[in-house]
């Protein structure tokens, strides 16, 4: 488990969005994590980095061993005022620092935030056969509330789309 290990949970700087979406793009051979099915380059996610905020929809770096090991945002969910108590969230985690208690790390201190942003329903969306991410997911009080068969086509397998959520 990491959490013996010194690490520091920060909101991302811009000059982190490089690792980040290195991050990202290691995680998209697997066809577990992202529907995306290329590389992104760093200048495609600067308006995405541009939209989160600390005190609203905050981006994390979690930095261990002196560099960024993985990360987590909340993401706007539907876009419209209404649905501003509930965020989308996302963890990446480095290759490297997989299976070493961060995913845990990282939901623990986004459930403790929720207070301070505003936010009572936390949404995870996770493809089906990503059993890792829905069994953090389920550790922390996730309750599958969507099921979305076949809707992605991942190198012409047809994936589910899991919508789990918590109420905080």
């Amino acid at each position: 488990m990491y959490s013996q290990h010194p690490y520091e949970i920060v909101d991302a700087r811009e000059s982190d969005l490089p690792r980040i979406v290195d991050i990202y793009n290691s995680t998209i051979a697997s066809r577990m994590v992202t529907a995306d099915l290329e590389s992104a380059a760093v200048e495609s996610k600067r308006t995405w980095f541009n939209d989160h905020s600390p005190d609203f929809r905050p981006l994390w770096v979690l930095r261990a061993e002196g560099e960024i090991a993985a990360w987590f945002s909340f993401q706007s969910f539907y876009g419209r005022p209404a649905y501003n108590a509930t965020a989308e969230i996302s963890i990446y985690i480095a290759a490297e620092y997989r299976s070493r208690g961060l995913g845990s790390i990282l939901l623990e201190k986004a459930i403790e935030e929720c207070p301070r942003l505003g936010l009572h329903t936390l949404l995870g969306f996770v493809f089906g056969h990503n059993e890792p991410s829905l069994a953090l997911l389920r550790k922390y009080g996730f309750e599958q509330w969507g099921h979305l068969p076949k809707v992605a086509v991942l190198d012409g397998v047809e994936r589910d789309l899991i919508i789990s959520g918590r109420r905080v």
